[in-house]
């Protein structure tokens, strides 16, 4: 064999792996959410830093398929069979998309977020042991609810009516959510109005009838929704005017009084290592439940000051921000 034949040779055989390794496909990762990518920013951001500390960097070796339903939760079943029907490697998906997804494939790996128990929702059978093709992360949402009609009568000791804003689409969630919120009021002696709102129009609504009611406090139930409006409620909150709580850092920082609740980016942190683990050929069904425990109270002190609240120095110390 002539040199210059074996060099080719030799070249072809060194170069052939990258080249088979470059026409490998790019997994794709379904990312189908209940709300708008308004609001969630900075959950993406967690969310694909996980995913390339994994070893996946979008546009690069993996590619993401976004489907947001902005507020229209009917429209998450199809948007579900649609990245089913796109054969995607895998779903990762909130409440209540979570739920949508896992009615449309029992093969797709999920990875769910939620604020609600999995396990009561039937998302999985255990947090231990998953089973089939589900697993993911709960963050304390609804456990937290009732903390923050708490907060509320702390912060507004003489509010003997205090309203809860619930989206009546997000129905699991919203009923869990009121029934413990409900049980909450009996013990503390106030009286609950339940606010129904899922559309902005709505929301403006309820917070003109809040006044009507004679609402003293407000607490805003979580909702996938509700946290891209974040902003604008914080706003209406500060234009009726009305204590609210939220759970949520945004809402405090556009006005609102104060935020108690999980930590939303820590959450899809979580969900991006598991996508990443299971990408890497992991079974969402050997994946334990995880939970994200990291609570945040954020506390406004001008909100306070404009409302006429006074906050109480035990209430500033536990805060983990204030903002003056």
């Amino acid at each position: 064999m002539r040199r210059r034949e074996f060099i080719t040779l030799l070249g072809g055989a060194a170069v052939w792996p990258f080249a088979a390794r470059a026409q490998q496909p790019v997994p794709v990762i379904g990312f189908l959410n209940s709300a708008s990518p308004d609001g969630y920013a900075p959950q993406l951001a967690a969310f694909r830093q996980a995913l390339k500390e994994s070893g996946f960097v979008e546009s690069q070796n993996a590619a993401i398929e976004y489907r947001w339903a902005e507020g229209h939760y009917d429209r998450l079943p199809a948007m579900a069979v649609d990245l089913v029907h796109r054969q995607v490697a895998v779903i990762v998906a909130n409440t209540p998309a979570n739920l949508a997804a896992k009615n449309a494939t029992t093969t797709i790996p999920i990875v769910f977020t939620t604020g609600n128990d999995p396990v009561q929702l039937g998302l999985v059978t255990s947090l231990s042991r998953p089973g089939g093709n589900v697993t993911g992360v709960s963050q304390l949402t609804v456990e937290l609810a009732p903390k923050r009609l708490e907060l509320a009568h702390e912060l507004v000791p003489t509010a003997s009516v205090i309203g809860l804003l619930v989206n009546p689409k997000n129905f699991a969630q919203t009923a869990i959510t009121t029934r413990e919120i409900q049980a909450a009021a009996i013990k503390l002696g106030v009286q609950l109005v339940v606010l129904h709102a899922s559309t902005e129009t709505e929301i403006e609504d309820a917070f003109t009838s809040s006044t009507q009611k004679g609402i003293g406090a407000l607490v805003i139930a979580p909702d996938p929704f509700f946290i891209t409006m974040g902003e604008k409620l914080g706003a209406l909150a500060v234009r009726h005017p009305v204590p609210a709580i939220f759970e949520y850092r945004g809402f405090v920082t556009a006005g609102g009084l104060a935020s108690y609740g999980a930590s939303l980016v820590e959450s899809y942190r979580l969900a991006g290592v598991y996508t990443g683990r299971i990408l890497k050929g992991e079974k969402p069904a050997d994946l334990p439940v995880q939970q994200s425990t990291k609570v945040e109270l954020i506390i406004n002190l001008k909100t306070a000051k404009t409302l006429g609240v006074t906050v109480p120095q035990t209430v500033q110390s536990r805060a983990d921000e204030v903002i003056e």
